[in-house]
């Protein structure tokens, strides 16, 4: 009775081992990937988050220091709740339109952003910016000079810039696979990206570092320097999780580390497969209250 027993346990083991090398095998041939291959799969994953998407969202901006050995705000922070939508266009779904717009606090209600991302790198990105209280709709105009140091446009006053929130455009870069290893029990890939000369021009990085999730393709931290390779500023994703089978993080902290501010952004709430017009995503729903408060509704109704 007792050799059956000990038969099936070896093939048990037989067919764990073998499982477990196929596990194996397929993970070396991910890491095996090249540095482009990889913030290719990279971009198409973020695409997903992307996609006919309704966000809310908190932003908390505040000086920071080090408490007990923990970074802590060192001041009030300034809180801005945003509804944003978003939906891919273009070839292949691979260009953005998004709208964004505050709801808190009530002295900003109504600040709003458009976006324009294009995958194609001979066409600019497109933002505009609309202060309620000026009742203008301002271009944030891509600078293209080498004499001068270039600034993207901060988002709402965030540490957040518009540069930060690019996606595509992958061919305006080299990438280089610096190391692989772990990184928070996961992993990684870290991946050095440098700006070509046409790009460098339009970018405040002289390069940066991102450390990538090797099997859910998902960045996890970001090192930006500038273009005298002296760090300025770094991103840390915490609350990796799976939504609508997408690998998303729910809290995002930009550091920038010369100002030794912070920005964390954290996402209250996310919904996929929504129907947004595209008329929506126009300066008229940064303008036009009425029109702006019709979508937005059907939006919220949608994802309840």
């Amino acid at each position: 009775m007792n050799k059956p027993v000990r038969n099936d346990l070896n093939l048990s083991v037989l067919l764990i081992s073998f499982c477990m090398a196929i596990f194996s095998l397929n993970v070396i041939a991910d890491t095996d990937l090249s540095a482009r291959e990889i913030m290719e799969r990279v971009d198409e994953e973020s695409r997903k988050s992307t996609d006919s998407a309704f966000t809310r969202m908190k932003l908390t901006t505040c000086k920071y220091g080090k408490k007990d050995g923990k970074i802590k705000c060192a001041e009030k922070p300034r809180v801005k709740l945003v509804e944003n939508a978003q939906i891919n266009t273009g070839i292949d779904d691979k260009d953005t339109k998004s709208v964004a717009i505050i709801l808190e606090p009530a002295s900003e209600r109504g600040i709003g952003m458009l976006s324009y991302s294009y995958d194609d790198s001979d066409r600019d990105n497109e933002t505009w910016l609309y202060l309620s209280a000026l009742g203008k709709v301002k271009r944030i105009s891509v600078r293209n000079s080498d004499d001068e140091e270039t600034e993207s446009a901060s988002i709402f006053g965030t540490e957040m810039t518009t540069e930060d929130q690019e996606s595509g455009k992958l061919d305006d870069y080299t990438y280089e696979l610096l190391e692989q290893g772990k990184f928070r029990g996961r992993d990684v890939a870290v991946i050095e990206s440098t700006p070509k000369p046409h790009r460098l021009s339009k970018s405040s990085y002289g390069k940066t570092q991102s450390w990538i999730d090797t099997e859910r393709f998902i960045t996890l931290k970001v090192q930006m320097f500038d273009k005298r390779d002296n760090p300025i500023k770094k991103l840390e994703v915490g609350k990796v999780e799976k939504i609508n089978d997408v690998w998303m993080g729910r809290s995002l902290t930009f550091f920038n580390t010369v100002s030794n501010r912070l920005t964390n952004m954290k996402l209250e709430a996310i919904n996929f497969d929504m129907d947004i017009k595209e008329e929506f995503l126009t300066q008229r729903a940064l303008t036009d209250q009425a029109f702006r408060e019709k979508y937005l509704k059907d939006l919220r109704k949608q994802a309840k």
